[in-house]
């Protein structure tokens, strides 16, 4: 009824011009209609609904979760094809994407891009005007290797965001045991939320946070030193990754209140935490100064900011509710009534993307931006006693659907 209803009185709000350049509200999308195209994807998805219970139960744990990530891969890059061989680089191709916004520190350089980057936002490509310098930075790293193009950029994207996948179920197996991180494994290779793997960047910063969050729970239940090393360092690359990413730390620190680490590897995660941020304020990048100039060109723009404040704060969950899928829906009352640790992790990253959604700034598109926060909510989907094959088929049919009816720009 939410997710109808949302799309409803969003067709209402654009007919009336209220929902800015949106084709689909609440989705940053357009309506179509896919028919042999979507086959290949529909072939996959059954053999993964079949399969995939019993590769769970049955592989070892360190052979299961490259099997999950392979197949979290294939099931991501068969979608997006679905709309041609070259969907895949094809969204960051666009103008306003990061990929646009590179000339600039090929000109300037690195540091002095960096430097006035604050007071020059204005003049830089949409993307890169409404996040932190840590993406664009980052592509041109990857472009300095000599992997230049969307399409190396697209690959170092998907295979990071797929990734997230034995991320989050590493996560699961040291706060909640190894039966209910199985059990997890088929929901998140399936969970709709894959739409938007392929590709966006939004899915590299679930891979950064998905990790940081396992390397946590690594360095905690191991008393590993170097796993809190690592954390410490992703953790801190995420306020310079996006500004959304900043509720996204309620996840380590759920861990942390589950584990309970000793001093020494708490003391180190922290330190290394505030690695990033002394290496971006000594570059000249004041985050706060960025926050602000980020928000004075989202308030003058004619864009998200535009929109109903009070139409996309309930028409965000809704898209939420497509990106995890109804196996999670149903899952999410039982989860939290037994309150077990599984309870604190989904809850964790439902308070960050609740936080987000009040902030107001996430007016839309939130279909790219939830991708962090939604697998995690999908591990509700643990619930389900396997092999559960009629949840997985219902994930795997709304994702087909979903593809199949709508166009989205990411």
């Amino acid at each position: 009824m939410l997710i109808t209803g949302a799309f409803v009185v969003g067709d209402v709000l654009r007919r009336a011009g209220l929902a800015t350049e949106d084709g689909l509200p609440p989705l940053h999308a357009a309506p179509r209609l896919l028919t042999w195209q979507i086959v290949p994807a529909a072939c996959l998805g059954a053999v993964a609904v079949a399969m995939l219970p019993a590769v769970a139960r049955r592989l070892t744990w360190r052979v299961l979760l490259p099997v999950s990530w392979a197949a979290s891969l294939a099931w991501t890059v068969v979608l997006a094809l679905s709309d041609g061989l070259d969907a895949l680089h094809r969204p960051l191709d666009a103008p306003t994407e990061y990929p646009a916004g590179l000339g600039a520190i090929r000109v300037d350089g690195p540091a002095e891009w960096l430097r006035t980057f604050s007071e020059r936002l204005g003049g830089y490509t949409t993307h890169v005007r409404g996040h932190p310098p840590l993406p664009t930075l980052l592509l041109w790293a990857l472009e300095e290797t000599g992997l230049r193009g969307t399409g190396w950029s697209s690959a170092f994207i998907i295979v990071t965001g797929t990734s997230a996948v034995v991320a989050v179920a590493v996560t699961v197996r040291h706060v909640a045991g190894e039966t209910l991180a199985r059990r997890a494994l088929p929901f998140l290779v399936l969970a709709p939320f894959a739409l938007w793997i392929a590709t966006a960047m939004d899915a590299f910063f679930l891979g950064v946070g998905a990790w940081a969050t396992a390397l946590t729970a690594i360095a905690a239940r191991r008393r590993s030193l170097l796993a809190a090393a690592g954390a410490g360092l992703l953790l801190g690359t995420l306020p310079y990754l996006s500004y959304g990413l900043l509720p996204l730390f309620a996840l380590p620190l759920a861990v942390v209140l589950l584990t309970r680490p000793g001093r020494r590897v708490l003391a180190v995660l922290v330190c290394c935490a505030a690695v990033a941020p002394l290496a971006f304020t000594i570059g000249g990048f004041w985050w706060p100064d960025g926050v602000a100039a980020t928000h004075e060109t989202y308030v003058i723009s004619r864009g998200s900011a535009q929109r109903s404040y009070a139409y996309f704060a309930i028409a965000n969950i809704a898209v939420l509710g497509l990106l995890v899928g109804p196996a999670t829906a149903y899952a999410l009352p039982e989860v939290f009534s037994r309150r077990r640790p599984l309870a604190w992790v989904v809850g964790a990253a439902l308070v960050g993307l609740l936080a987000l959604d009040v902030s107001g700034v996430t007016r839309g598109e939130v279909e790219r931006i939830w991708v962090p926060y939604a697998a995690w909510v999908v591990l509700a989907s643990a619930q389900h006693h396997p092999p559960a094959r009629r949840w997985l088929a219902a994930q795997a049919g709304l994702t087909l659907a979903i593809q199949a009816l709508v166009h989205s720009h990411w």
